[in-house]
Formats: structure tokens, sequence, C-alpha cells
């Protein structure tokens, strides 16, 4: 019964936001943890932070939002991490684990066999017909490249996310 409680708690915030902005961004800091999963219907991934804290995915369309908590559980940052400003953050020598961390899943994987890399694909929101691509060797687990690409989907005229 706790969990629905607050639940139910967070629903006026939300939905006094959901018009606007996808939910995670109106999250207040100093939510918690548990709130956010149940609000949120489940990241789509976690990872520990330093110190004990965590990072919740959060994935809905072209948008990524990635939720900090401190190690009691409370939200200190929340911000949607499929943009430039994260994209530059990523480069050669960074771990696939680090790059999901930064800016999430990927939307599409292709493999390159003879050059053994696999190839993440990210659609964003400003990106139309565009998007971020990450190279990444599939003997070390490495960033090779990273870069904008041309979107297939915009040769098949959909517009998929």
């Amino acid at each position: 019964m706790h969990f629905v409680t607050r639940a139910a708690a967070c629903v006026p915030l939300l939905l006094g936001a959901a018009c606007s902005s996808f939910a995670p961004a109106a999250l207040p800091p100093g939510s918690s943890i548990a709130d956010a999963r149940a609000v949120f219907a489940g990241p789509a991934a976690e990872f520990a932070l330093p110190e004990g804290g965590k990072r919740l995915e959060f994935r809905r369309g072209r948008q990524t939002w990635m939720l900090d908590f401190d190690a009691a559980g409370t939200l200190t940052k929340s911000e949607q991490v499929l943009d430039e400003a994260h994209f530059a953050t990523v480069g050669p020598g960074l771990s696939a684990d680090e790059v999901r961390m930064r800016i999430g899943a990927p939307v599409e994987t292709f493999p390159v066999g003879w050059q053994r890399l696999v190839v993440w694909n990210y659609r964003w929101w400003q990106g139309d017909c565009v998007w971020y691509q990450v190279s990444i060797s599939r003997d070390t687990g490495l960033v090779t490249d990273a870069g904008y690409g041309s979107d297939p989907a915009c040769s098949r005229g959909s517009s998929r996310d």
C-alpha cells in the first residue's frame, strides 16, 4: 500500500508537466528513487555512481533521461542526454559501458564485420535525418570513432523513433 501512496502523490505533479515535456524533467530534486521507479514504470537501465548513488535511464522516443540519485536514494539531478553537448563527451577510448552510462542505449546497432566493429545509432530530438553513431571495437569493447551520419529512415520515407 505504501508503494501506491507514493506513486499517487506524484501524479498531480506529473500531470501538470506532461503536456509540456517528458515527465522525468518534472520530478523535483529531493524526490525518492522509489517514486521515480513507480511513476515512470521502471528504468531501461540502472548504473552505479560513485559514493553509492545510482543513475536511472528512462527512454522515450528521441529522448533519453538520466536521473541521478545519491546513496540515500534522493534525486540530485535529471537531464535529457541525447544532445550535442553529451555527444561531445563520447570519443575514442571510452568503454561501451561508459557510453551507455552517458547517453543510454542505442536505438539500433549493426555490425561492420571486416573491421570487427559494432555501430550504435542514436536518433535524437534535433536530429531530423541525422543520427549520432558510435563505433565500438568487438575486440576491446572501446569506442574507435563517433560522429554524425545520415539516418537511413529518411531515405525510406519513414519517421521511426
